[in-house]
């Protein structure tokens, strides 16, 4: 059965209604997806949903789970961030996910832009990415603390500008051991992971994350998966279809 647990909407900064992403999927043959906001911050509401509109959502989606119920099972969600104060039991389901490193009080985005990284590696880091990267994961694993996501979003964020291995080495001893370190604290928690698509329908790599060591050292540790093609827009679902049978396999 194909699921999809990672679509945004215009809600946040999605482009398509939740009923046309909806509807979009049933055309593709989902049979469960989860429709999910990026929860409000503070420092950066540029990209997130408005305070006053989390009901309204919430409304939305369970009406439109009645609408659809003979096509498509639609569940109410989520993807809380790291730095983001947000209820999760008003959610069907959360993703945990990381964006950010905050150092000397700046936010510092690690997905917006391969620029961006690289001049925070360069101005708040000294030139040491590896040590940008422990900051990255160790927000990752503190994802379990306090409320505790249903899935774990876009596990290896930091690696999306980084498949041609220009930013940093991904055999090195230090980034390996700062992602297994998360891993570690998380599966005690939450053991379900995102695989993610997003950054392949945008352009940015051609694998998902997390790659697949990541993959079989969670598994080997009693990890679960599930997919998300992370569609912002009507056009992003593709990916994860494509792709879906083969990484059943």
């Amino acid at each position: 059965m194909m699921r999809d647990f990672h679509v945004h909407t215009n809600f946040c900064d999605g482009k398509n209604s939740p009923e046309e992403m909806i509807t979009k999927a049933i055309a593709l043959g989902i049979k469960e997806i989860g429709i999910v906001h990026h929860s409000y911050t503070e420092f950066d509401d540029r990209y997130c949903i408005k305070k006053d509109r989390i009901d309204e959502y919430i409304n939305l989606i369970n009406e439109l789970k009645e609408k659809y119920k003979k096509d498509i099972k639609i569940y109410c969600g989520v993807e809380k961030d790291f730095y983001s104060d947000c209820e999760l039991s008003k959610f069907d389901f959360s993703i945990g996910s990381v964006h950010y490193v905050k150092k000397d009080g700046v936010y510092i985005e690690v997905d917006e832009s391969k620029e961006i990284l690289i001049n925070a590696i360069n101005n708040y880091y000294a030139g040491d990415v590896y040590a940008l990267i422990e900051d990255y994961y160790q927000n990752v694993g503190n994802l379990v603390e306090g409320q505790i996501p249903t899935i774990i979003g876009h596990f290896d964020l930091i690696s999306k500008f980084n498949e041609k291995g220009d930013i940093f080495n991904e055999n090195d001893i230090r980034y390996e051991n700062a992602w297994k370190k998360a891993v570690d604290k998380i599966i005690k928690k939450v053991n379900v992971f995102e695989i993610n698509f997003g950054a392949i329908s945008r352009g940015y790599r051609t694998k998902p994350y997390p790659n697949q060591k990541q993959i079989e050292y969670i598994k080997s540790l009693g990890g679960k998966f599930v997919f998300g093609s992370d569609a912002h827009n009507l056009n992003n679902f593709s990916v994860s279809i494509e792709e879906y049978k083969d990484l059943l396999k």
